[in-house]
């Protein structure tokens, strides 16, 4: 098994539409009624959730009609609200073939098929001709990827010229193992965490200028304890990340805010220009 099916693999849950939509009933909430803020708490599989997703926007000049990449794309929630709140024609990217079936199957629920759409694929040959898109974003999907120039190389190919990348990933800011399980990885052998200089040298040679960069590590912290009170006091609710990692789920939300604590992973939001 390479690299990649191993990513795929880790992410890939079994029966995870259904589980999703029990989720849903147990709310109350009629799927084919839901809203993309609805499926938030399982659909936005990163630190700070739909609150960093609308942060990451409101930094994008988005107008409607732009036509969006997601890299890594997920389970859809990022891709789905560029559509719902911005207009934009999204189109979504992942390695593992369950989240994408979830994810086109949530889409259509929520009656965004005409303007959002999903490929299963490697981010390191995207299926899409040069030039296609006019922004790309990537929201914790490095870590799961080794070849960081090729992956930016492969993003600035697809992207046109001045189009802007938006990268949301945990880079690191210390020496020293980390603690496993993390939401990307259960063991080193797919987890490829890099510095933020590591990232900044990978995307000038895949062509890409960085204009600027925001460390989010304060916001993160604050988010991840606010979900772990919620989780001490309440349990697991219908619907949240549970449903994507399982029973190591204490486990992975308290090794990820130890190492933010301890300045040794940094969730850092960079903004590129393809040249």
């Amino acid at each position: 098994m390479n690299t990649e099916e191993k990513v795929a693999e880790h992410y890939s849950k079994e029966d995870l539409e259904e589980k999703i939509l029990r989720g849903l009933q147990a709310l109350g909430i009629d799927v084919n009624h839901a809203s993309a803020a609805d499926l938030a708490p399982v659909d936005e599989f990163h630190v700070g959730g739909l609150e960093a997703t609308n942060e990451l926007a409101a930094q994008m000049d988005l107008s409607p009609g732009l036509r969006l990449l997601d890299v890594g794309s997920g389970l859809g929630g990022p891709a789905r609200y560029f559509a719902a709140e911005h207009a934009c024609r999204v189109t979504g990217v992942d390695l593992t073939k369950e989240y994408v079936q979830v994810a086109a199957s949530l889409t259509r629920h929520l009656k965004l098929e005409s303007s959002v759409d999903f490929r299963q694929a490697s981010a390191l040959e995207m299926p899409f001709e040069p030039a296609t898109f006019d922004r790309a974003i990537m929201i914790h999907v490095g870590m799961n990827i080794a070849d960081k120039p090729a992956l930016f190389r492969e993003v600035r190919r697809v992207l046109k010229p001045g189009a802007l990348f938006t990268i949301f990933d945990l880079v690191r800011t210390a020496p020293g193992s980390l603690s496993y399980p993390l939401p990307w990885a259960a063991t080193e052998d797919t987890s490829f965490v890099a510095t933020a200089a590591e990232y900044h040298k990978a995307l000038q040679s895949g062509g890409f200028h960085l204009e600027r960069e925001r460390d989010r590590r304060d916001f993160s912290i604050a988010f991840t304890e606010r979900m772990v009170a919620r989780m001490t006091q309440k349990g697991p609710a219908p619907l949240g990340l549970h449903l994507l990692t399982g029973g190591n789920t204490p486990a992975i939300i308290n090794n990820l805010l130890s190492m933010m604590k301890q300045s040794v992973l940094e969730p850092t939001e960079m903004f590129a220009r393809a040249f």
